[in-house]
């Protein structure tokens, strides 16, 4: 016997009706991965017309709206009724909601379409608890349940909802919840643990006090930030518009190709010869092959001279692309877009006349702004390389990568700070041979303390913060 959810239509489902036997159902695709399809109905009978109509307003039961297509057309036609629904349901278009006193208290929305719903049915007697994946946040005025695990989402309508998942961020039976949250009865609440059971949001607590993702180890590994990073900025297991969406276009204005020179302190940098050192320099196979990471000093510090070359040769600008939404520049390393979100900070400690202190790069003009001299803050940002450095080694220069988030999120939703990310793997990677071209010492840094480093240069934290770190100076003679 079919568990008695309330079954409906996804709200972006629309019914049409062509004729008296005819219809014309589609999915207008609000947004992401559920795609737009349409079925056209022909010698539709008077009892499939009335469920169908049924599943796009209030809704039914599987039971009632059986019942009613054997009532209005006999046995004969309800195989049809069942095939339709479950053709429904493989579309990701059936919600399933958990009502209690006549008034609904969560329902299942479809967020991925190409996996199939599978109800597991749920006791009352048995001790569940929440998966360490799963999350409420507020969407559109609505308490949502989501997990990186789940193919759903579901939407917590009614206060006793939001109670039931707070209740089991520890082990509960149906019977403890509904002596402990007034106006639940044991029906309901074995109904609403089968609607999370059957979305990877719950688990069944076994004897050893544990639920079956507690010890998969595929799942152990993750931790719950990563796994929701990945699952929200890939394709799949979400509806999120993904991509070049261009999603603010018409609400605030696209940031600037270039950051405006940050002081009126400016050093400017040498430039090299670059069609000298196509002619002379290391051969590119030579350069991937001696590539590595170094992590001490000789006591002689880099020069500015060679932070000037180094820079010009990694991240400044070489052109101008006019694009239809706008401008984007080419630098040496490459970058999703052509965004060039990535702002470069240096931090000196011991760099040849060069102050120490944190510098901002301007790529357009290849010119060093002074921030600020060396304070407690800068001590700190460098003692946190040294320690991420494996304590080998104070860094002579830090170089920070801060993007200015908006730049990328103009353009792209759900992948903006997946792609960052890529561009600062690949503005290290650059780092890393132009380093070895020059015979100085490379060594990517893998984590920081972006607080630490909004609070140095006075950025907006959620406008402009670190995200990526590179160390760099004069390797020790062996």
């Amino acid at each position: 016997m079919s568990l008695p959810f309330i079954l409906s239509f996804r709200k972006d489902i629309t019914v049409t009706e062509e004729s008296r036997d005819s219809m014309m159902i589609q999915s207008t695709r609000i947004k992401g991965n559920l795609p737009q399809y349409t079925l056209n109905l022909e010698q539709v009978s008077p009892g499939l017309l009335s469920a169908i109509n049924s599943l796009s307003t209030a809704g039914g039961t599987e039971e009632s709206l059986s019942d009613s297509v054997l009532q209005s057309d006999g046995f004969e036609r309800l195989a049809t009724f069942y095939y339709y629904l479950n053709q429904f349901i493989q579309l990701g278009w059936i919600c399933h909601t958990v009502v209690g006193d006549g008034f609904p208290i969560a329902t299942r929305v479809p967020i991925y379409p190409f996996k199939r719903f599978q109800v597991q049915s749920a006791t009352v007697e048995q001790k569940y608890t929440l998966s360490r994946f799963a999350y409420c946040h507020k969407q559109d005025n609505q308490l949502i349940l989501e997990s990186p695990l789940s193919y759903a989402q579901i939407s917590l309508d009614d206060w006793r909802g939001a109670a039931l998942v707070s209740e089991l961020a520890q082990p509960r039976t149906g019977e403890e919840l509904c002596q402990r949250i007034p106006g639940l009865t044991p029906e309901t609440v074995q109904l609403f643990f089968s609607l999370l059971l059957s979305s990877q949001m719950l688990g069944v607590v076994q004897d050893n006090g544990k639920i079956e993702e507690d010890e998969s180890h595929s799942l152990i590994s993750w931790e719950f930030h990563d796994l929701l990073f990945h699952a929200r900025s890939r394709k799949g297991r979400h509806s999120n518009d993904s991509g070049k969406t261009f999603r603010f276009l018409d609400k605030i204005p696209q940031p600037p190709m270039i950051q405006p020179r940050m002081s009126d302190e400016i050093i400017e940098l040498y430039q090299p010869d670059i069609e000298k050192l196509k002619a002379e320099d290391y051969s590119f196979t030579w350069v991937l092959e001696e590539r590595k990471s170094i992590r001490s000093y000789s006591d002689k510090p880099i020069t500015v001279k060679q932070l000037g070359e180094f820079l010009y040769r990694c991240t400044r600008n070489k052109r101008i692309t006019a694009k239809d939404y706008g401008e984007c520049t080419h630098r040496p390393y490459a970058n999703s877009g052509g965004r060039y979100e990535l702002e470069l900070y240096a931090i000196a400690n011991t760099c040849d006349n060069l102050e120490s202190g944190v510098y901002h790069y301007h790529p357009e003009a290849h010119q060093l702004c002074r921030l600020t001299g060396r304070n407690e803050n800068v001590e700190a940002l460098l003692e946190d390389a040294y320690f991420a450095n494996g304590r080998s080694c104070m860094p002579q220069v830090l170089f920070v990568f801060a993007p200015r988030f908006q730049r990328a999120s103009w353009v792209y939703e759900s992948i903006a700070y997946a792609n960052m990310l890529k561009d600062v793997g690949s503005l290290q990677q650059t780092m890393y041979l132009v380093a070895t071209a020059m015979n100085l010492a490379p060594c990517a840094i893998g984590g920081g303390n972006s607080d630490l480093f909004a609070a140095t240069v006075g950025t907006d934290y959620y406008r402009e913060t670190s995200v990526g770190e590179f160390i760099l100076g004069n390797p020790s003679v062996d």
